[in-house]
């Protein structure tokens, strides 16, 4: 069966088939390891996983390659600001490699909760130094870049079309429009490939040009050209990464090879909250763990996000999240039922239903009609282990886990804990999350955890 992508590049959905036989070639940009990734970053490693999930159901293999920035990513898209990884470093007083270890540690211990695959190939930045010191070479001999007091820049005006991700159209374009200009930058546009380091700055490598330390876009079109080749197939990441960082990474490969190193290039929209953007000075920043804190499964979250294309925003409320936690309840039980059952079902309609799961995910990723699929199966009356093995086989794409037991472990309360689970109960019947927060931490404090179910509040001894 086809398999259609949309691809921001031509702003078409088209027909998707790899480059090169039965291999895909993808290459996805990680996080920047300097603090805890959030709900809305997995966001768009969810729908990596499942365009990953969905080329293998199709019968695809995969060589997926994700770097993981531990330099070079500064507070500022304008080459201005600190590092930061050296930011965080001083700020948690520890050494750089310290604190990316920590939040990488941290990002794929999400990923595991997420049930997200991991590609192929993990690449951390700063072990491919001296393949960017190359790139960054090839493109100073080819002339797409020059050098200056600070730094090496990409020269935007020597490319034949800058702004074919975004639409940017720099004749356009007022000088000093997206940065201040530096007097020794050719163009504002211009973007540092190579950063002289100053003296104090931590982290540094000897290089033709003095000390250095690498930009942030040089690393991706560095190691994705290491590891998938000149040109690849597909080339994912959120939204937010279009107009600079790709838009970047795409004249970078273009100085260096001639060519856009990808075919299709496939982004994820922005997760609100509330409504609203996720920010520090609204108090809305979550993570995974704030998830499980307040008793929801990880995988509640994933659910949640087949509930909405990946191209849409996704507005994420608790109550949205709860709703998704008594889905996910509901389709484990679903196929519990039918896998005690012992009705026989046609061949004609299980082909059906494969038919139209197929249909769904090879339509750009469409899990609102896929999981509507998958919900005409569990509703289906005659109970049967035909129907409990296609689910099985469908959660090779949703990856939810949907054999686990929705079972919580019985347990002999004292007085005091139930009226503290009663009062935390009240709490949330009123949608005070901070008395029931604190409550929940004064439980934790006590040596119990509590667990927010479709049938109630769980408990568990630590």
């Amino acid at each position: 069966m086809k398999i259609f992508f949309y691809n921001t590049l031509t702003k078409t959905k088209e027909e998707f088939k790899p480059l090169e036989g039965n291999e895909v070639r993808i290459y996805t940009c990680g996080p920047t390891v300097y603090k805890d990734a959030t709900i809305g970053n997995m966001k768009s490693y969810i729908f990596m996983d499942t365009l990953r999930r969905t080329l293998k159901y199709n019968g695809y293999t995969l060589k997926h390659a994700m770097n993981i920035t531990d330099v070079g990513h500064l507070v500022s898209d304008g080459d201005e600001g600190e590092d930061k990884m050296e930011k965080a470093a001083k700020e948690e007083k520890k050494t750089p490699l310290e604190i990316a270890k920590y939040y990488t540690d941290k990002f794929f211990e999400d990923f595991d909760r997420l049930n997200i695959e991991r590609p192929e190939i993990i690449c951390k930045a700063t072990d491919h130094i001296k393949d960017m010191e190359k790139f960054v070479q090839k493109l100073l001999d080819n002339g797409f870049a020059y050098e200056t007091s600070t730094a090496i820049y990409f020269d935007v005006s020597k490319l034949d079309n800058y702004g074919l991700l975004s639409g940017i159209d720099l004749r356009n374009q007022k000088a000093g429009a997206r940065v201040e200009i530096d007097e020794e930058k050719r163009n504002p546009y211009d973007f540092a490939l190579w950063i002289k380091a100053p003296e104090n700055h931590i982290m540094k490598w000897e290089s033709p040009w003095g000390l250095c330390y690498p930009g942030w876009h040089i690393e991706c079109s560095t190691m994705s050209n290491k590891y998938l080749g000149d040109v690849f197939d597909i080339h994912t990441g959120g939204i937010d990464l279009v107009p600079t960082h790709h838009e970047n990474e795409i004249a970078q490969s273009k100085g260096c090879t001639g060519k856009i190193p990808a075919r299709f290039w496939m982004h994820c929209e922005f997760l609100l909250i509330d409504g609203g953007k996720m920010s520090k000075s609204l108090g809305n920043v979550y993570l995974v763990q704030d998830l499980i804190e307040r008793g929801y499964e990880p995988l509640a979250f994933k659910m949640m996000c087949f509930t909405s294309q990946y191209r849409n925003k996704l507005n994420f409320t608790w109550d949205a999240l709860e709703a998704s936690q008594n889905a996910l309840n509901r389709l484990r039980e679903g196929y519990k039922k039918h896998n005690e059952g012992n009705e026989k079902i046609d061949e004609n309609t299980i082909n059906e239903y494969k038919t139209k799961f197929l249909e769904a995910i090879n339509d750009d990723l469409n899990m609102p009609v896929a999981m509507s699929v998958v919900w005409d199966i569990v509703k289906n009356p005659n109970k049967s282990k035909q129907l409990a093995e296609l689910l099985l086989d469908f959660d090779r794409v949703l990856g939810v886990d949907i054999q686990k037991e929705n079972k919580e472990k019985e347990l002999e309360l004292p007085k005091e804990i139930k009226e503290l689970i009663e009062q935390r109960n009240q709490a949330r019947a009123n949608k005070d999350w901070a008395l029931s927060d604190n409550i929940r931490d004064e439980l934790k404090e006590k040596g119990y955890i509590v667990k927010d179910t479709k049938e109630g509040t769980t408990v568990e001894k630590l």
